[in-house]
């Protein structure tokens, strides 16, 4: 049966509340809200398969059901979901949050074969793909595979850098930085080169890591404006990884706009490493 106008007005007022009673950290109202958006959804009036989805993911990641039986529920989100709205931001979003729950399982693999489900060729937004991809990236840090994980930490920059998401595209962009400063060599093929030469593989070659010294040039000229709009801070490990990247390509720009604004910086160690 079609939804009135008003049963679909009413069920999109009780999910906005229920949005805003998260933003407010109203942890216990938002649950008890969630109880009577799920029925209303499930129901003949307001029925909506994703509205319903959605709202039993939101209670999985709440801790509104049995700790043993949140990974099956979130597995049922992401099927619903592709069936309902494949390839949408919500559908992504259930896969990203299905991942990390492997993630914390330590099951690091099926959390991968799950991200890998995200893409612009199904219909995946970028802003979703660059989280994916960085969530991929820290992964295969995380299982030793540096190389794969280079490649995806530079893609999930190049995606998020196309979105309103600049939080997210700099902490990639300084993830991608401070594993390749280990593995400079100016005779290695560019990011570019190797994404377009990638192929799939079982066993990770860190032998192959070389970073290009023109690609972190690339990088720090790109992030560099964003990061000294404001120096401040007792711990400022971007602009570190900038110092590290100065003196092992021997480039002074950067270094020397950190000198002229030294009354800026408030960073001990940052201030240290500018005296010598």
């Amino acid at each position: 049966m079609p939804q009135s106008p008003n049963s679909i007005k009413k069920i999109n007022e009780l999910t906005l509340m229920f949005k805003n009673l998260l933003s407010d950290g109203k942890t216990d109202e938002a649950l008890l809200l969630s109880e009577k958006i799920l029925k209303d959804s499930q129901s003949i009036e307001y029925r909506s398969h994703e509205i319903e989805a959605w709202i039993r993911m939101e209670r999985a990641l709440l801790g509104a059901i049995n700790e043993e039986k949140i990974g099956e529920e979130l597995r049922w989100c992401v099927d619903r979901i592709e069936a309902v709205s494949p390839g949408s931001t919500l559908h992504g979003l259930a896969i990203l949050n299905l991942s990390s729950w492997h993630r914390n399982k330590g099951e690091y693999m099926m959390s991968l074969v799950l991200l890998s489900d995200i893409s612009v060729e199904k219909g995946h937004g970028n802003d979703v793909v660059g989280l994916a991809r960085l969530e991929s990236g820290r992964l295969l840090v995380q299982m030793e595979d540096l190389e794969s994980a280079s490649r995806h930490l530079w893609i999930s920059r190049k995606y998020l850098s196309e979105t309103s998401m600049s939080a997210e595209c700099l902490t990639s962009s300084l993830e991608w930085l401070n594993l390749s400063l280990d593995f400079i060599n100016p005779d290695s093929s560019t990011m570019k080169e190797k994404i377009q030469s990638a192929k799939p593989r079982i066993n990770s070659n860190n032998n192959n890591l070389g970073v290009n010294p023109l690609d972190i040039i690339e990088l720090i000229d790109d992030i560099f404006p964003s990061i000294s709009k404001n120096l401040s801070g007792q711990a400022r490990d971007d602009l570190g990884l900038i110092i590290d990247a100065t003196e092992l390509l021997n480039e002074q720009k950067w270094i020397s706009e950190l000198r002229n604004r030294k009354s800026e910086i408030q960073d001990p160690r940052i201030l240290e490493a500018l005296q010598s």
